[in-house]
């Protein structure tokens, strides 16, 4: 056999025929074939698309307690547990169950907080939530959340992309994906962090498998929000329109070459950055805000110490730009030990900024097209922990089977509770509500057929839910 025809691949076929795989997808779009990838070559990925019916929420503040605040001491007051304070949790309540630190027949732990209740509604919270129990009739309190993952990594990762492992699309990926953004000159999905570190990562705000301009674009906690948003010394606006203009020519042709979807991404990620040194500045300013409005928050622009407060404010600015989706991640709720200290200082730090969101969005007009949602990852278990080995003491360790969290806006029934544990706190028993119903309901309220907004990856359509996920409907308006 000739030698050249023996060293002749695939790969050869399409490159010197000029049909690489890239040109066929892109001819295929240019054709009006339907292709997620190609398709996504040749339009403006974040262009706000149509939704699958008319929503009732426009945008999305998700806070996010990472580590998992009690329930027990915030939402969920078990006065059985007051009475069996110190005695073995009854063998048939934790059979067969597994737990990250705590042996199963550890002794019960009451709850560390009077609780009383509040509102028209009469909802009943712990005295260590004074902000929240003022907009307990703006909100619904959801008791019976379950989850399947009981470790903090992947508990993270299932609430925020509906899978426990990395590699899946974020929920704001996921909204930017269906139904596009209206920044002009902002991200359609912006992370915002305080408090520390968090155990899933920057797989919490991936795009996964959904093109890469869909990804979360997380803001730093102090000077530029982005880094080199701003021009180096000696390179002024007129230098740096010029390299993007040559950078975006070459990128263009490599596009016109290759279709490789993630071209386009880069060229959009480039315009979007260009755009944001004006954006941002103005963004990240306060000194518009009025002084009563920095006082609702208890936002200090500079001060670490109320970073979580600057974040709320900073999330509200960010949707009243246009951005879709903001993630307000904040870390510090891991109360293995010294429960009772721990989710009073963590209470401390979000509980007036948190109400103040809902409080300041509803004197603007914005809360009822814009849902908020507030919570953790998972629970806390009705037994102690203590170890002296690891010196630990009146701790709670993860529970996955019951917590709570709230949510409120956009298509939310105000003033309600749903759902019930047992009595004590263990199991859900009343109105179960799992993470998949959650995203199912959430993406309902935003116009959005859970089922139906699909996208093709390795011979498969995946969505958020994956195969799962209910409407929550006793909570919609």
């Amino acid at each position: 056999m000739n030698e050249s025809l023996r060293q002749l691949t695939r790969r050869h076929f399409f490159h010197d025929c000029g049909l690489g795989l890239g040109r066929i997808g892109l001819a295929s779009a240019m054709a009006g074939g339907f292709g997620n990838l190609a398709r996504a070559a040749v339009s403006n990925p974040l262009s706000p698309r149509d939704t699958h019916f008319g929503p009732k929420a426009k945008r999305v503040i998700f806070m996010f307690m990472a580590g998992a605040p009690s329930q027990l001491e915030l939402f969920d007051d078990k006065p059985k547990l007051r009475e069996l304070d110190g005695k073995p949790i009854p063998p048939s309540v934790i059979a067969g169950q597994r737990y990250a630190f705590i042996q199963p027949n550890a002794a019960v732990l009451a709850p560390r907080f009077p609780f009383a209740k509040h509102g028209r509604c009469g909802a009943e919270l712990s005295d260590r939530l004074p902000h929240l129990t003022g907009i307990v009739d703006d909100i619904a309190i959801v008791k019976s959340m379950k989850t399947d993952q009981f470790n903090h990594a992947p508990a993270q990762l299932f609430l925020n992309t509906g899978h426990g492992l990395p590699g899946r699309p974020a929920m704001g990926s996921w909204l930017s994906y269906g139904i596009g953004s209206e920044a002009d000159d902002l991200p359609s999905f912006v992370v915002l962090k305080s408090g520390g570190n968090l155990s899933g990562g920057a797989a919490m705000w991936s795009a996964g498998f959904l093109p890469g301009s869909h990804a979360g674009v997380p803001f730093r906690e102090a000077g530029d929000p982005i880094l080199h948003v701003s021009n180096p010394a000696g390179f002024d606006n007129q230098a740096q329109r010029d390299s993007l203009d040559l950078i975006r020519k070459l990128n263009e042709r490599e596009l016109g070459t290759v279709g490789d979807p993630e071209i386009q991404t880069r060229i959009d990620a480039y315009e979007m950055a260009w755009r944001m040194q004006s954006a941002a500045p103005e963004l990240m300013n306060f000194a518009d805000e009025s002084p009563a409005t920095m006082e609702l928050y208890g936002a200090k622009p500079g001060d670490p110490k109320s970073a979580y407060a600057n974040n709320c404010l900073l999330a509200r600015r960010l949707i009243e730009r246009g951005s879709r989706f903001v993630q307000v991640y904040h870390s510090g709720w891991d109360h293995h030990s010294q429960v009772e200290a721990g989710v009073t200082a963590q209470a401390r730090e979000v509980d007036q900024a948190s109400a103040a969101l809902v409080k300041d969005l509803k004197m603007r007009g914005m809360l009822e097209d814009t849902l908020v949602v507030w919570g953790g990852e998972f629970g806390r278990t009705p037994m102690v922990e203590a170890s002296a080995a690891l010196g630990r003491s009146m701790g709670r360790d993860h529970h996955p089977q019951a917590f709570t969290m709230w949510m409120a806006g956009g298509g939310i029934k105000p003033g309600v509770t749903l759902g019930a544990t047992d009595e004590l706190g263990f199991n859900v028993v009343e109105d179960p509500v799992h993470i998949h119903d959650l995203h199912a309901t959430m993406m309902h309220l935003l116009g959005l057929d859970h089922t139906k907004l699909t996208f093709r990856y390795q011979g498969r359509d995946f969505r958020l839910t994956d195969v799962h996920g209910h409407l929550v409907e006793k909570i919609l308006a």
